[in-house]
């Protein structure tokens, strides 16, 4: 590849986040004027069509736009948008046990919580930006904290101050999920960028979190990354057990090909690189192209009846991976799957006519919901996506040596 290759490549990237997907959430009904916060359920066109709220994406929210100013610059819409989420967050999203809702009412009332600590990864993320942005030690502060709340419930389950009846019975088939580990290893890492100070002891809990993925989940017997597997790594004979998830597979692996490079481990770089051929290997379509939700090891049905459709955060995931192993490696396979999902992504998911993505084709890449945000979706896979590979090409175009992107 040439430096002209990767100027445009860059300069796409950059037009797409400024002028098309940045603009899209702005001009949408997404900062929510009245009660604060932000409501991604829109549709086509950006108007809203449920104004109930999704904690993860409050935390999202923040996240996107604050790394966004960090990078670009400050800009008063985005900051009267990032305040207003802060505020909703700390007033409206966190429960008297100091855990955090799944769902609430537009103006803040509680409608759903769940077991797991997702809300608290993205609040973690979202103020430790927050801070770096605004020099607010506070936030800073409430964001190790939740981290620490993440981190002891990891450890120790049974601390959770929330008690309910577990999802599963645990004396009948205990079982342990690689998105646990996965979102406190991104996390820490963020953390580690927003606070260097504390570098050494975010450094020691992503290798714990990093063990914790390739001790147990990690299958090269079966060359993937399996999301659900026993207490101690055992294979579990049941659609969960068998369950690929090439998406989150792919994403795993440039978070750990960022700790590779950030520690210098080879043989962890090597792991993510493993994981990234692997998933692709499992994931592409080979009749439509793009890659499927769910796979199943042995080849047997998927439990999941959306497996086989091509969602939009799974092919953000596989351009920010392909170009970083490239920008690694220097191995043109690389630069050919990422040219090759570039390709498919920008021809199915872009709505050319109204901004931003659709989130979920079927599997012939054919378009299925026309909504462009929903509790799921909503601005942080794609922007987070255009962000990391302009800067990524930014290295590539400069002739520099890859570096961490998260």
């Amino acid at each position: 590849m040439n430096k002209e290759t990767f100027a445009s490549y860059r300069q796409f990237f950059k037009n797409q986040l400024m002028d098309d997907c940045i603009p899209f959430w702005m001009n949408s009904d997404l900062v929510d004027k009245k009660y604060g916060g932000f409501i991604t359920s829109v549709d086509r066109y950006g108007k809203s069509y449920n104004n109930d709220k999704s904690v993860w994406f409050q935390g999202r929210c923040v996240w996107t736009f604050s790394h966004l100013m960090n990078r670009y610059g400050k800009r008063d819409d985005l900051m009267e948008a990032v305040e207003s989420g802060v505020k909703f967050m700390n007033e409206k999203c966190i429960d008297t046990d100091g855990r955090m809702f799944f769902t609430v009412t537009q103006d803040g009332q509680p409608l759903r919580k769940r077991r797991y600590m997702y809300s608290e990864s993205f609040y973690v993320i979202s103020m430790a930006e927050y801070a770096l942005l605004t020099g607010n030690k506070e936030a800073l502060k409430k964001a190790e904290d939740d981290f620490e709340l993440m981190l002891s419930l990891f450890r120790d389950p049974a601390s959770d101050p929330y008690k309910c009846t577990p999802k599963s019975y645990a004396a009948t088939r205990q079982d342990r999920a690689s998105a646990v580990p996965m979102v406190l290893v991104s996390s820490a890492q963020l953390l580690r960028r927003c606070d260097p100070a504390k570098a050494d002891y975010y450094t020691k809990v992503t290798e714990e979190m990093v063990h914790a993925i390739l001790d147990y989940h990690y299958k090269p017997e079966f060359k993937c990354v399996l999301e659900c597997v026993g207490p101690n790594g055992e294979f579990i004979d049941n659609p969960a057990g068998r369950t690929i998830n090439p998406g989150h597979s792919i994403e795993n692996s440039w978070f750990l090909m960022n700790e590779a490079v950030y520690t210098g481990d080879k043989d962890l770089l090597q792991k993510a690189l493993n994981i990234l051929e692997w998933s692709l290997d499992w994931g592409w379509d080979k009749e439509y192209g793009g890659v499927v939700y769910f796979t199943d090891v042995y080849h047997r049905p998927p439990e999941q009846l959306e497996h086989d459709m091509k969602l939009w955060w799974v092919h953000n995931e596989v351009l920010i991976a392909t170009l970083q192993a490239y920008n690694i490696t220097g191995e043109k396979k690389y630069w050919d799957w990422f040219e090759k999902a570039f390709t498919y992504s920008f021809g199915h998911f872009a709505d050319k006519e109204c901004g931003e993505w659709y989130g979920y084709l079927h599997k012939d890449g054919t378009v299925s919901h026309t909504q462009k945000g929903s509790m799921w979706k909503g601005p942080f896979h794609l922007p987070r996506c255009l962000m990391h590979c302009e800067k990524i090409l930014g290295r590539l175009e400069n002739g520099e040596k890859a570096g961490g992107i998260m």
